[in-house]
């Protein structure tokens, strides 16, 4: 029994830690991002927009025929008991609020969370970041910020073409395709979505974009020196960038529809 004890014990500590582990990560790239020191800015500008660019450009071939399905899907579903449901509210319940930011976080993680965490991880094991601190430079604003801002705003845009494209691209589809009935459907769905439906998925979005770059970031940084540690960290950074991601949803959608 006091095996089993310490090892709760143990373990608690250790997630305890890790937690604050990212907290100080994140605190330390937001300083860096409010005192703005003029050196640098051509070269992390450069960087962030390549980041955006592989982020959400490049994700969206992919995010808009899961974006099409998910949408036609939910708007068929409702739509066959729309005598028994607001089913536009309901779309937009489900959509906005809890679906899209999670589809959205899950194909971020999935594309570049592994990506950034496979990318410092082999800066660490190959002394990259070394070579930058010996050259006086600041590793935290050279390398993580710019992922931070870039993976972020891409997040926030990649939610936001989701949602548009999940409620009038599936609106669309039951239209061409279907002979339930559609009509006054945008009418009622402008009158369902409302500002707090908005700013809460944003909300999200921002939040998740934050702690997806966090955690892909500690898991590269803490790479010893061994290759094959690499997809070890990786998997962890995926999980946990996704657990995290709906630990924050539940929190969110609590704080503010409960």
């Amino acid at each position: 029994m006091e095996r089993v004890t310490g090892y709760i014990g143990r373990k608690t500590i250790d997630a305890f830690t890790h937690l604050l582990n990212l907290f100080a990560l994140i605190y330390r790239m937001l300083a860096q991002l409010y005192r703005r020191p003029p050196a640098g800015r051509v070269l992390i500008r450069r960087i962030i927009i390549q980041q955006l660019y592989f982020t959400a450009v490049q994700a969206l071939p992919v995010l808009i025929p899961i974006a099409l399905l998910v949408g036609s899907m939910v708007i068929f579903q409702f739509a066959k008991f729309s005598g028994q449901y607001d089913f536009s509210r309901v779309s937009v319940l489900l959509i906005v609020r809890e679906i899209g930011p999670i589809i959205t976080a899950l194909l971020v993680i999935l594309r570049s969370a592994t990506a950034v965490t496979i990318e410092v991880s082999y800066m660490r094991v190959l002394n990259e970041l070394e070579a930058l601190e010996m050259a006086g430079l600041d590793t935290i604003r050279l390398v993580c910020v710019p992922r931070l801002v870039g993976i972020t705003a891409a997040m926030l845009g990649l939610f936001v073409v989701f949602d548009l494209v999940s409620i009038l691209g599936g609106y669309a589809l039951i239209w061409a395709f279907t002979d339930l009935p559609m009509s006054n459907f945008l009418y009622q769905i402008a009158k369902a979505v409302t500002p707090a439906d908005i700013g809460v998925g944003m909300i999200k979005a921002i939040l998740f974009g934050n702690a997806i770059t966090v955690t892909c970031l500690y898991r590269g940084l803490e790479m010893k020196r061994q290759i094959p540690d690499v997809p070890v960290a990786t998997s962890r950074s995926a999980v946990e960038s996704f657990l995290y991601c709906l630990v924050i949803n539940v929190f969110i959608s609590v704080l503010f529809y409960m």
